[in-house]
């Protein structure tokens, strides 16, 4: 029962620290990033399991990580009111090609980012931006004026 605990606590922080970092950052996975994952993995594991390096443990483990996923996920479908909580709700970070310096500011994402963005979805200019939304996913979405 240990793990079970030790693991639903880990996943609570997970949970919210990728709420703080913000969705861009996840969003854009660099080489260092992609270390410092797996760090952060081996970390949890090691804080979850302790020395306990059974398969029960493991399997423990596991299990209530996929649980909690897959809670979460139900949550979200089922109880509107939690969506923005759990999912987030996309941010318009461009509207009629003037930029939302306070969305831009509170995702930590400069104009370059957004302008980079419109240019692979063939929109050269800032003026010709309708919107620029960032989407829960992380992903920048354009939609041409």
């Amino acid at each position: 029962m240990d793990l079970v605990l030790r693991a639903f606590v880990i996943f609570a922080f997970i949970y919210l620290l990728t709420r703080v970092v913000g969705r861009r950052e996840l969003g854009s996975a660099e080489p260092f990033d992609i270390i410092l994952l797996v760090v952060v993995g081996d970390l949890v594991q090691q804080g979850v399991t302790q020395s306990d390096y059974s398969l029960t443990g493991a399997i423990l483990v596991i299990s209530t990580f996929t649980l909690l996923t897959v809670l979460v996920s139900f949550l979200s479908v089922k109880v509107p009111a939690l969506r923005p909580v759990l999912d987030g709700d996309p941010l318009i970070l461009v509207e009629n090609g003037e930029p939302n310096t306070a969305n831009l500011k509170r995702q930590r994402l400069d104009l370059g980012e957004v302008l980079a963005e419109a240019r692979l979805q063939q929109v050269t200019r800032l003026e010709d931006i309708g919107w620029a939304i960032l989407e829960s996913s992380g992903q920048i979405s354009i939609i041409p004026a």
